[in-house]
Formats: structure tokens, C-alpha cells, sequence
């Protein structure tokens, strides 16, 4: 399993370049803290400039190499052993690497006198084992201390964007549910519209008398209208094959209630009936185009839904807008659809609009939400 490597407070390199200096006037201090009386200390101001520069590099190199090498076993253990999974374990195993390159590095530093600053390959007096243990002791304090700088940093950040997540998430929820609740709002008021509900009623009054057939049949279309409204205007998303169902029995009412003064002209391909799009989506925008153009037997507003592309809807009206009225106005469906999409991270409905033609191009999503 990858995880995401976190930045800290020593992955900035220049904050890592701040610490190693400040790493250094660590280890003298704390070396001199543990012996001040040292024969070490004592010669100190005796010797000359370039011994103290060369040991000063000297110590300065061994601090870098040592911040470097737990910076460099932080990281690595960030992916390979994140703190998240087994804290214990976790620090045993960074404490335990540490020290191993601790001892290392120190090791080098021994090769480096012996080798360096004697002139004979002897063995080291006891004031230079006393010097090496000091250096390990305080090397060790230094590694410890980057363990627990990095730690912190590393959790306070985890903690921060794990936050960050919980807040953007909540906000998202929040926003989908306003707009769910707008979507079914609109709904709503089509249920309780007593115009739609008038000429519904109207309509079947007259088709039971003249053909009780069709009654029955166009009475089926105006209960599973009613029943999707209830069932699905309350989710995120559906497949098209749904809302084609749905869509099926509203154009069903709508020529019943128009009659010859619109057309429809349905051309789905099969493979784009499995993807998803918001609820109430089609019954939106074939509302919308109702609303604003003129609809009589002479000039007969045509609606068309088709697709071009797997995952590319569109929906297309012709134009014979109502006196008074302009494209600005699109009620609450459009921007309502476009709210959805943009909170379920979907691309944006895209509108073309010609001399004859209104169109709105729906991309539609891969997975259900």
C-alpha cells in the first residue's frame, strides 16, 4: 500500500541547512556541559586558528552526516513503516536505525583520526575514548532530537490535513444536500403544481371516456411519474437507463397535454444507458425549454435527446421563444443542474446556443454517487 509521504519541518532544505549549524553549537555545548573540566577544554584557546578551523569542519561535516542520516531514515520509514499503522513499532525501529548510524558515523570519525590527525596508527588514549563517548552521547542527543522535531512536525501536519479533509468534506455533504433539497423542492412543485395536476386529471378524465384503455395506460404513466419523483429525487446520481424510464412516462403526459404543438426524438445508444447523472436532470431541461418557446401545431417546439459520444448527452430544442421572454431566464433547473455536477465533481453542462437551436451538452459520469 503507497502512502503519501507528508512534508515536515526539516524536508524544507533550507530549514535543514539552518538546524546543522545550530546542531553544531549543540554538540559543544553539551560536551562541554558533560566534562567542563576536560584536559579538551583546557587546551582549547591554546591551539592554533587553522587547528581549530579544521576541527570545527570536522565537527561541522559529522554534524551534518548525522542530521542527514535520520532525516534520511525519517523519510524512508514514512513510506515503508508510517507512523498511522504501528506507532510503537515504528519508533523502536527509527530509534534503533539511528543509533546504528550514530555508531557508524562516529566509527568513520575514529578512521579519520587515527588515520588523519596521528602520525602513527597507535591506539587512542583514554582522553580520546572520553572525547568519542561524549561525541556519541551527544550525536545520539542530536539524532533524537531531529526523531522528535520530524515526529512532531509529521503528526501536527497529518493532523492539520486529515482536519482539512474532515472540514471540505463536511462543506461538500453540506452543499450536495442543499442542492438535493433545491432538486427535490422543484420536484415538488411539480407534484403539487395544480395546473400539471388539473390537466393531468383533465386529460384522463377524457381519455377514460373515450377509450378506457388509454386511460388506463396514461393513468400507469402519471403513478410512475409520481412514484420516481418520490423515490429518486432524493439521491445523487442514477444511471440514464432510469431517468430514460422516467423520461418515457413525462413525454407520455406532455404530448397527452400539448399534443401536436411539440416532438420528441429520443436516440440513445446502449452503451451511454450505464453511466450516471443527477436526478430529474432531462425533466429539467425539456421543463425549461417548455416554458420558455411557444408551443402550437403550426410551428411545433422539437425536442431532441441523443448522444455523440459514450459519455456525451445531449439535449436540443428548437427556438420559438415566448414573447417577453429571453434566454437569461432559465428558473432553477439549469443552474441547479450545474450546482449538482460541480458538487459531485463532474464536468460542467455546456450550453450552445445557435439562431434556431438551444442545446445542452451533458457529460456524463462513470460511477455512481
Amino acid at each position: 500500500m503507497n502512502h503519501k509521504i507528508e512534508s515536515t519541518f526539516l524536508s524544507n532544505k533550507t530549514k535543514r541547512l539552518v538546524f546543522v549549524p545550530f546542531a553544531f553549537v549543540l554538540f559543544y555545548l553539551v560536551s562541554f556541559l558533560l566534562d567542563p573540566y576536560a584536559e579538551f577544554w583546557q587546551e582549547y584557546s591554546n591551539r592554533s586558528f587553522w587547528k581549530l578551523l579544521a576541527e570545527w569542519t570536522t565537527s561541522l561535516i559529522f554534524c551534518f552526516l548525522v542530521s542527514e542520516a535520520s532525516i534520511f531514515i525519517h523519510a524512508h520509514l514514512n513510506r515503508s513503516l508510517p507512523w498511522t499503522d504501528r506507532p510503537l513499532k515504528r519508533l523502536l525501529v527509527e530509534a534503533l536505525c539511528n543509533m546504528i548510524a550514530v555508531m557508524f558515523i562516529i566509527f568513520l570519525n575514529i578512521i579519520f583520526i587515527l588515520c588523519i590527525e596521528k602520525e602513527d596508527l597507535s591506539a587512542p588514549s583514554s582522553e580520546d575514548i572520553k572525547n568519542l563517548m561524549q561525541w556519541g552521547v551527544v550525536s545520539t542527543m542530536i539524532s533524537f532530537m531531529i526523531i522528535a522535531i520530524n515526529t512532531g512536525s509529521y503528526l501536527v501536519n497529518n493532523w492539520k490535513n486529515s482536519e482539512m479533509k474532515v472540514t471540505q468534506h463536511k462543506l461538500r455533504e453540506a452543499e450536495l444536500r442543499q442542492a438535493s433539497v433545491e432538486a427535490q423542492l422543484n420536484s415538488l412543485k411539480l407534484q403539487l403544481d395544480p395546473h400539471f395536476i388539473f390537466n393531468s386529471l383533465s386529460i384522463l378524465s377524457e381519455l377514460i371516456l373515450e377509450d378506457q384503455q388509454l386511460g388506463y395506460e396514461y393513468s400507469e404513466r402519471f403513478s410512475k411519474v409520481y412514484r420516481f419523483l418520490l423515490v429518486n429525487s432524493k439521491k445523487n446520481t442514477i444511471s440514464l437507463e432510469e431517468e430514460l424510464k422516467f423520461l418515457d412516462s413525462y413525454i407520455f403526459l406532455i404530448k397527452y397535454r400539448i399534443g401536436s404543438g411539440i416532438s420528441f426524438e429520443i436516440d440513445v445508444a446502449t452503451d451511454s444507458k450505464a453511466f450516471y447523472l443527477p436526478p430529474l436532470t432531462l425533466q429539467l431541461l425539456i421543463e425549461n425549454a417548455i416554458k420558455h418557446n411557444s408551443t402550437n401545431k403550426n410551428s411545433p417546439l422539437a425536442i431532441k435527446v441523443y448522444t455523440k459520444e459514450a459519455q456525451v448527452l445531449v439535449i436540443e430544442n428548437s427556438l420559438s421563444l415566448i414573447e417577453n421572454q429571453n434566454l437569461r431566464s432559465f428558473g432553477i433547473g439549469l443552474p441547479n443542474i450545474m450546482n449538482r455536477f460541480k458538487l459531485l465533481k463532474g464536468k460542467p453542462p455546456e450550453i450552445v446556443k445557435t439562431d434556431s437551436t438551444y442545446k445542452v451538452i451533458i457529460h456524463l459520469m462513470d460511477y455512481e454517487q
